[in-house]
């Protein structure tokens, strides 16, 4: 007994399990090579692609212009004599049409054979159907990759967000929506480039394996070198190595460069991930303030056509000047707590009776920072600069000019989301010995985030860095932003996953 199918729809395989069908599609590759036909021929030669058949159909139609193109075919519908079916490639899809009659009997029982998910080369000319539908008339057809594995039913067989995840590849064939966020990806990252390009950075490249590591406050992954036999880590920053090419004389270096830190994962934070980081010589951080907002807004526009933007059920506006604030003045407005005059005991014993947990509160600035991030951070919908930050949590950062128990550090958040951290840069090399000591203090009190003493980088100082301004920001977290993605892992083609069992 068969199931009924709609006579216009591929028969598919639903009474077949996943090893059956493999199996089958297997005897169909052995039968084409006894017929002398390569399932995986070398190459095959396009005249266009599929948008520019479509976004020139009337004129290449009049000329009757013989076109050839190649790509998937996702459906497939038999109608005795003749066959219509999707292909698509990844500009878009378009209808072609063969018929016995044009292709001849061999190369018609051929196609019958030819499953969802195999990819094709068509020529022929084009036409419009009845019901109006752009279409390639075949004249002949290629076999370029005969499909093992069937591709899965696009609303019911690839709904599981982990599958889409670890098996991007198919995530990419069915949802082309998905193949969309990744093309913005790549857009992003050329108007990032474009604009610095434009502003007189050069781009460089430090080294991922670093024999200490720092830039940034997170734990390492650890790797050993056997013919040195020492220990090596993965870099979770670029910062230190980018300010020495400042000592060396460089006025303006960015990177865009891949991170790694060994800590927790959830929608914001992957192990591995990619950053900007820049630095500018005889600037500070308002400078650098003006650079980055004028860099969004670009990036934003070129992206959008428009400074508004969607994400979840915010409208972000990245037209007016962002807001300043700095990080006290915003738990005082949130909170009513003013914490500037409060000694470390007192403001512990405060943030405590808000209902800050204690855990890790070693001094006044970790303090700050607690309840910034639970009452503050996620009621920034709008582009807002935090600013002055507390010296104890921003060991690379210069002293507040007017306030010595803060830097001259911010931090942008949009949509709650914190999107990129600067510094007017720490370039006094006692001082920078001072704060790694303190550092080293802290983790030793329990702070597993805690710099490591690179005596190297002081060394560097020592030989004299000009005021610099430095900014680093997250790509992946940006491009959340800017598509309008829940999550890093839909961002990042091949997310860190645990193990199939």
């Amino acid at each position: 007994m068969t199931n009924k199918q709609d006579k216009n729809q591929q028969p598919v395989e639903p009474q077949l399990t996943l090893d059956e069908i493999i199996k089958n599609r297997r005897e169909k590759i052995a039968a084409l090579r006894v017929e002398g036909i390569n399932p995986y021929p070398y190459r095959y030669t396009r005249s266009h692609v599929i948008s520019d058949v479509r976004d020139n159909f009337d004129e290449l139609a009049q000329k009757e212009t013989v076109v050839r193109l190649a790509g998937r075919m996702m459906l497939k519908r038999r109608m005795g004599k003749a066959a219509f079916a999707d292909i698509h490639d990844l500009t878009g899809r378009i209808q072609i049409y063969v018929k016995i009659n044009n292709v001849g009997e061999d190369q018609f029982a051929l196609f019958n054979k030819m499953d969802l998910g195999d990819i094709i080369g068509v020529e022929g000319t084009l036409f419009i159907t009845r019901t109006g539908e752009k279409t390639v008339q075949v004249s002949k057809f290629e076999l370029l990759a005969k499909s093992l594995h069937p591709l899965p039913d696009k609303h019911s067989g690839l709904v599981d967000k982990e599958m889409r995840y670890r098996r991007r590849y198919t995530d990419l064939i069915v949802n082309p929506e998905v193949r969309e966020t990744f093309i913005k990806r790549s857009r992003i990252i050329h108007s990032i480039r474009e604009f610095l390009t434009e502003q007189g950075f050069i781009e460089v490249e430090t080294p991922i394996l670093q024999p200490l590591y720092g830039g940034a406050a997170a734990r390492p992954f650890v790797t050993h070198h056997n013919t040195l036999d020492i220990e090596l880590y993965l870099r979770i920053a670029d910062e230190l190595y980018l300010k020495r090419l400042i000592v060396g004389g460089f006025d303006k270096v960015w990177e865009y460069c891949k991170d790694f830190r060994n800590e927790g994962m959830d929608r914001l934070h992957n192990p591995e991930f990619s950053m900007v980081e820049l630095y500018w010589a005889y600037a500070d951080y308002k400078d650098i303030m003006h650079l980055f907002q004028n860099l969004l807004r670009k990036v934003v526009y070129d992206l959008h056509g428009s400074y508004k933007i969607p994400y979840e059920e915010h409208e972000v506006d990245f037209e007016p000047e962002f807001r300043q604030v700095s990080m006290v003045d915003a738990i005082r407005e949130t909170t009513g707590v003013d914490l500037m005059p409060l000694s470390f005991e007192d403001a512990k014993a405060k943030a405590k009776e808000t209902g800050v947990e204690g855990d890790g509160l070693i001094n006044w600035g970790k303090v700050v920072e607690a309840m910034f991030e639970q009452f503050v951070e996620p009621t920034l919908i709008q582009p807002t600069f935090i600013i002055d930050f507390p010296l104890d949590i921003s060991p690379l950062a210069k002293v507040h000019r007017d306030n010595p128990k803060l830097t001259e550090r911010f931090e942008l958040y949009i949509a709650g989301l914190e999107m990129g951290n600067a510094f007017s840069e720490l370039n006094d090399p006692d001082d920078q010995l001072a704060r790694f000591e303190a550092q080293v203090a802290a983790g030793r009190a329990g702070d597993d985030e805690a710099h490591q003493l690179d005596e190297d980088y002081v060394r560097a100082l020592s030989h004299g860095m000009p005021p610099t301004g430095g900014l680093g920001f997250g790509i992946d977290r940006l491009i959340m932003l800017l598509t309008n993605s829940h999550s890093i892992r839909d961002v990042i083609f091949f997310p860190q996953m645990r193990p199939e069992e």
